[in-house]
């Protein structure tokens, strides 16, 4: 996927969450993603996507970051038997969802039935959630707010990252 084929779906989709604000997003390895989860949600392991909500101070023009494991991005897209760039944008659109306030592991599936509607609108492959519920155990994907209103960027420093798409 293009930069800007990659920025024209961020913003579609985020019109069809209802998001507002800036959103940047990091596409980048199963290192940095372990390592990211490791600093801001405890968990010593890669993940597919975390969110990362905009303090308060700039949420009215900053709606947050996402950050996307294009490693393990391919690996979900080979078992799912779709393209790459489906496979992150299904992850875009999960991570959007928790940016707007919504945490499936803790919402009784109200997340769960708006990306179910929102990927079909879309017309994206079954998602997260969807793949998780023919699961005994639904994998952690990411949520993570930042109380000391840190960039992306800052949160990076030390970290390395290959390729931002905004």
């Amino acid at each position: 996927m293009s930069r800007s084929g990659m920025s024209r779906f961020v913003r579609a989709a985020q019109e069809a969450v209802g998001l507002e604000g800036e959103v940047d997003v990091l596409l980048t390895d199963d290192r940095t993603l372990r390592r990211l989860n490791r600093a801001y949600r405890g968990k010593d392991k890669a993940t597919d996507v975390l969110s990362f909500p905009a303090v308060e101070d700039v949420a009215e023009t900053f709606a947050g970051d996402l950050a996307i494991s294009v490693d393990t991005a391919k690996k979900q897209a080979a078992e799912q038997g779709h393209s790459l760039r489906d496979e992150v944008r299904i992850l875009v659109l999960h991570g959007l969802l928790h940016l707007s306030g919504m945490d499936h592991e803790v919402d009784g599936g109200e997340m769960a039935e708006h990306e179910g509607l929102l990927r079909k609108a879309m017309r994206l492959p079954d998602g997260l959630i969807a793949r998780a519920e023919g699961k005994t155990k639904a994998k952690p994907t990411a949520k993570s707010s930042d109380a000391k209103g840190e960039t992306l960027k800052d949160k990076l420093r030390g970290v390395g990252r290959k390729k931002v798409a905004a």
